[in-house]
Order: C-alpha cells, then sequence, then structure tokens
C-alpha cells in the first residue's frame, strides 16, 4: 500500500476517533436524563470509546497500513489530544474525569504497545492484540462491573467478562503468527485478564495490559509453539 493511501487511511481513521469522542456525548446526556448517576454514565462512556476508537482502530491497522510508524503517530497525537483536554480544564467530561488521566494512557499505551510489537515481531497482527485486549476485554469488564455492581471497582465478575472475550481473540490471531503460536496467544489473553485486576500508583491496568500481553508474546515468539 502506498503512502499516500495509508495517509489518506490515517486522516480518515482519526476523524472517525475524534467523532467517536465528541459524539459519546449524546448517550451520555441520554443516561444521565433517565437518571443515572453522572459517574456511571462517565464510565459506561469511557468503555464505549475503548470499543468503538481503540478497539476498532485497532482492527484496521492491519488492514490499511503497512508501515508502524502511522499508528504511532496517530496514536501518540490522540495521546496529546486527550492530555490537553485535562491540562486546559477543556476536559471531554462525558468521558473523562477529573480524578485520573486514564484515558490518556489508553492512547499512550495503544501507540506504543503497536508500533513497539510490530517493529519487533515484524506481524501486525500480533501487534494489535495487546491493544485488543485493552480495547475490548477491558471495555466489557468496566461495563459488565458498572451494570453488575453498579459503580468503579475491581471485581473479578468482570474479570470473568473480559476473558471470555481476550481467550478466542488470542488464539486466533495467535495462530496467525508464523510459526503459529495460538497457545502463547491464549496464555497472553489469560495473562493479561489476570492482571487487569491491579493497579500501581500511576501503573494502571491500561499499562499493565499491554506491557504483560506484549512480553508473552514476545516470549512465545521467542520459545516457539508450545504445541
Amino acid at each position: 500500500m502506498t503512502i499516500t493511501t495509508q495517509l489518506y487511511w490515517a486522516i480518515g481513521l482519526s476523524l472517525y476517533v475524534l467523532s467517536i469522542l465528541l459524539l459519546t456525548r449524546i448517550p451520555y446526556r441520554a443516561m444521565v436524563n433517565r437518571g443515572m448517576e453522572p459517574i456511571r454514565a462517565v464510565y459506561y462512556n469511557r468503555k464505549i470509546v475503548h470499543m468503538l476508537a481503540g478497539g476498532v482502530g485497532s482492527l484496521m491497522v492491519p488492514l490499511v497500513f503497512s508501515s508502524p510508524w502511522f499508528p504511532l503517530v496517530c496514536g501518540i497525537l490522540l495521546t496529546l489530544l486527550t492530555y490537553l483536554a485535562h491540562a486546559t480544564g477543556l476536559r471531554m467530561y462525558w468521558f473523562q474525569t477529573e480524578d485520573n488521566r486514564n484515558d490518556v494512557k489508553f492512547a499512550l499505551m495503544w501507540s506504543c504497545s503497536i508500533s513497539l510489537l510490530w517493529w519487533l515481531l515484524g506481524n501486525p497482527w500480533l501487534a494489535i492484540l495487546p491493544a485488543l485486549y485493552m480495547a475490548f476485554g477491558d471495555g466489557v469488564t468496566g461495563i459488565a462491573r458498572n451494570a453488575l455492581i453498579r459503580k468503579r471497582s475491581k471485581s473479578p465478575v468482570g474479570n470473568v467478562f473480559m476473558l471470555v472475550v481476550c481467550a478466542p481473540m488470542g488464539w486466533y490471531i495467535g495462530g496467525l503468527a508464523e510459526p503459529a503460536i495460538p497457545l502463547w496467544g491464549l496464555i497472553s489473553a489469560v495473562v493479561a485478564t489476570v492482571v487487569e485486576r491491579y493497579e500501581f500508583g500511576p501503573i494502571d491496568d491500561n499499562i499493565l495490559i499491554t506491557v504483560a500481553a506484549s512480553a508473552v508474546l514476545l516470549l512465545g515468539t521467542y520459545l516457539g509453539p508450545l504445541i
């Protein structure tokens, strides 16, 4: 794919992500108008952004890019956008919260994990796997907890939903490697699910999921298939 075509895709996907960030104000207002606590609406919206922006964007990377530079630059620009929204007081209140900047870390880890794994492994499908865990896995986890626990928590019930989502992705995408490492992909899903429950000060679950899953995939690629 030519550089020009990739540039057009980068611009188009960036506009798509920006539209998701802005349009999620609509479900936020709908939830609050129906009597939901604003903070719960924010957490629902954050997970919608995870999946529709981060998840869909991740899936598009191997399909439309032939260089990791494009997702790296797009991710860094999104990181700057979300950071500046906090820093300037123009916080997008319908999915950003004043007490943490996890959305900034999400964008940063998305760009870093995809580009770094792509460079190290040479496989864009393996490169997006930790980002998929962070987007879809953690997204489903947060929605389940918000619906069942009705507040932000680290209840293990959410991890059950996360594993159900992540395990098939790990197995299938691990099988796309050369040589295929589906069991390592499955292990990376389990590890990502386990570490999601933890946070250590500024090191949140977005960082832990991508770093831990990436480490497993790097190890699996080095050691080779288990079966």
